[in-house]
């Protein structure tokens, strides 16, 4: 099967924007979806930006507005500032590495509606996606089981040296921000060219 690399910070607005998209498209045209989480602080000084929160305030409020402007138009709700938007990575992005290796097992459960609802979590509902309890209850309605486990091994130095792994491609294959796209090799930033990702795999 056909893939799609799927480098994304679980702590970002655009890529909620664009997470049920992409699920859609993935579904549609039969293309597995490789998640990547990747840490943004780490990504983004390495390539000469800056994260989100150490940009200028103008920036930050641009975007956020943008932001607010995509949401209307695509008719989802998103939370302008919501109070747990800043907090650990290590258990929303483990999560999702977590899953995906016990998908490689055949283990049950959809990974990408996991995915879906971990940014759904902090973008529409503000909930905090660093707290166990809020993710055994998305990794439940996502169909995961053995979700103690599950949590022992997103929190695990081997799960949590992939996503700094994750970290180092993404600088090496140049990625500029999240969420970013691969398509047959090529490189698509952000939830506003998704129309440009389909096109590349009809093509």
């Amino acid at each position: 099967m056909k893939t799609i690399d799927y480098y994304y910070s679980t702590r970002s607005n655009f890529t909620y924007l664009g997470a049920a998209r992409l699920n859609a498209l993935a579904q549609k045209y039969n293309r597995k979806i490789i998640h990547r989480p990747i840490i943004l602080s780490i990504t983004m000084p390495a390539i000469g930006g800056l994260p989100f929160d150490n940009r200028p305030t103008m920036l930050r409020n641009y975007a956020m507005n943008d932001a607010l402007r995509w949401a209307e138009y695509l008719g989802i709700s998103l939370q302008r500032e919501p109070i747990h938007h800043d907090g650990p990575v290590e258990l929303p992005s483990g999560i999702v590495i977590a899953a995906q290796r016990a998908k490689e097992r055949e283990e049950t459960g959809d990974l990408n509606l996991l995915s879906l609802k971990v940014v759904e979590a902090l973008w529409r509902d503000d909930r905090d996606i660093a707290d166990e309890d809020v993710i055994v209850e998305l990794c439940e309605s996502a169909g995961f089981e053995n979700l103690p486990n599950l949590i022992k091994e997103a929190l695990s130095p081997e799960v949590q040296a992939e996503l700094q792994r994750n970290c180092r491609e993404a600088i090496m294959r140049g990625v500029i921000g999240a969420p970013t796209y691969f398509v047959n090799g090529e490189n698509f930033y952000g939830q506003d060219r998704l129309d440009f990702v389909e096109r590349a795999i009809q093509g």
